[in-house]
C-alpha cells in the first residue's frame, strides 16, 4: 500500500469518526403552517466518482423534478463522470465536483467547499448516510431543510424494498417532503435512466446491426466484474455454454470491460467501447442484458434494457436491477440450469 493510499485510508477513517454524527433530518427545521414552502433549489450530495453510484442516483433526481418541475438541482459528486450521466437532464443547473484526490489538488478541494457555501438552497440531500463528505455536505450547505440520509424503520416496515440504494433516498425523500406539509406521494418510483437521444439509439441500432447482421434477437453479456463479484472464467464457461444451447434462436454479444478481458475468452461477438454513453445505446438495442453486479449492469439498467444481475455477495437487495421485467438471481442458490429458466421467464414476458 503506497503512502498516499495510506493517508487516504487514514483520512476517511478521520473522517467518518468526526461526521457520523452531524445532522438530524427531524429536527432542523421548524414549519410556519401559515407561510407557503415554495422549492426552487434542490442539492443533491453523492460524493462518489463510481458509474453504478452516479446511475443510481438518476431515480431520485427525476423524483424530484417530478415533484417540482420548475425547480433546479444542484449535484454534488465527485470524479468527472456525473456530466455525462446527467448530459440530457434539463433541471440540473450545477454539477460540483470534487477532485478523486483531494490531497493532489486542495486547491480545487477547497474551492469546492466554498462554491456549496456560496449558495442558496431551499433543500439539501445527502443520498448515503455513511458518506462523510456527503454528511458534511448537508450540513454546510445554506439550505432551510437539510436530509441527511438517516433510515427510518417505519418506512422499511411499509415498503418491502426499502433497502434498495436507489428507491430509499426516493422513499425518504417524499416522507420528508409531507413532514413540510406537501401530499403524500404514491406515484411509481422512476427506473435509473440516462435518457438516451434518439440519435443515440439509432447509433447502437447500427452497431449491433453490424456486429450480428441477422434478423435474430440479441442477448447481451457482461462476463466481467470487480473483485469477488468477478465470476471465474470455469463459472463462465458452463453458464455461458448453457446459455447458447437453451437460446440458440438469439445472438449472443459480450460487451468487454474498459480492461478489454473476457471470462469467455472472446468466444461471443464483442463490442468494446469507453464511452458509457455509446455502451447504453448498443445494449438499449437488445433484448435482454445478463451481467454481475457492476457499474456496467446499472449502465444497462439505465438505458431501460431488461437486466438480470448476477450476485454472489449477500447484497442483492440493496443493488437489484428493477423496472421492466428486470430482476437479480442469487447465483448462491440454485444451479445453471434454474438461473437459465429464471432468465427464460423474463425474455417471456417482453
Amino acid at each position: 500500500m503506497s503512502l498516499l493510499t495510506k493517508i487516504n485510508v487514514l483520512r476517511r477513517a478521520i473522517t467518518r469518526g468526526l461526521t457520523k454524527n452531524i445532522g438530524n433530518s427531524a429536527s432542523n427545521f421548524a414549519i410556519d403552517p401559515s407561510q407557503k414552502i415554495t422549492i426552487k433549489k434542490v442539492l443533491i450530495s453523492r460524493p462518489n466518482h463510481r458509474l453504478g453510484n452516479l446511475l443510481l442516483i438518476t431515480p431520485l433526481v427525476q423524483d424530484v423534478t417530478n415533484t417540482f418541475p420548475a425547480c433546479k438541482i444542484d449535484l454534488f459528486v465527485k470524479g468527472g463522470l456525473a456530466p455525462i450521466v446527467f448530459q440530457n437532464y434539463d433541471n440540473i443547473n450545477n454539477i460540483i465536483e470534487l477532485p478523486k484526490k483531494p490531497f493532489k489538488d486542495l486547491v480545487a478541494y477547497f474551492k469546492v467547499w466554498v462554491k456549496i457555501k456560496s449558495e442558496k438552497y431551499d433543500i439539501v440531500i445527502n443520498v448515503d448516510k455513511n458518506s462523510s463528505s456527503g454528511r458534511l455536505s448537508a450540513q454546510f450547505a445554506n439550505a432551510k431543510y437539510k436530509f441527511f440520509g438517516e433510515e427510518d424503520e417505519i418506512l422499511r416496515t411499509k415498503y418491502p424494498d426499502y433497502d434498495h440504494i436507489a428507491k430509499f433516498p426516493i422513499y425518504e425523500f417524499r416522507s420528508f417532503l409531507t413532514k413540510l406539509g406537501f401530499p403524500e406521494n404514491h406515484a411509481a418510483l422512476p427506473p435509473l435512466d440516462i435518457k438516451l437521444t434518439a440519435a443515440e439509439l439509432l447509433q447502437g441500432k447500427s452497431a449491433v446491426d453490424a456486429l450480428v447482421p441477422n434478423d435474430k434477437e440479441t442477448i447481451c453479456i457482461f462476463t466481467y466484474a470487480t473483485a469477488d463479484k468477478c465470476y471465474s472464467t470455469t463459472w463462465w464457461e458452463e453458464f455461458y455454454t448453457g446459455l447458447k444451447v437453451e437460446f440458440s434462436d438469439y445472438n449472443i454479444l459480450e460487451i468487454l470491460p474498459v480492461e478489454n478481458v473476457s471470462q469467455i475468452n472472446f468466444k461471443a461477438t464483442s463490442f468494446y467501447s469507453k464511452d458509457v454513453r455509446e455502451i447504453a445505446a448498443v445494449v438499449a438495442n437488445t433484448k435482454l442484458f445478463i451481467g454481475a453486479d457492476s457499474g456496467i449492469m446499472h449502465l444497462a439498467s439505465s438505458g431501460l434494457t431488461p437486466t438480470v444481475g448476477l450476485f454472489s455477495r449477500p447484497n442483492i437487495d440493496i443493488y437489484k436491477p428493477y423496472h421492466n421485467n428486470s430482476i437479480g438471481i442469487n447465483t448462491n442458490i440454485g444451479t445453471t440450469k434454474d438461473w437459465i429458466e429464471t432468465i427464460n421467464n423474463v425474455l417471456l414476458k417482453q
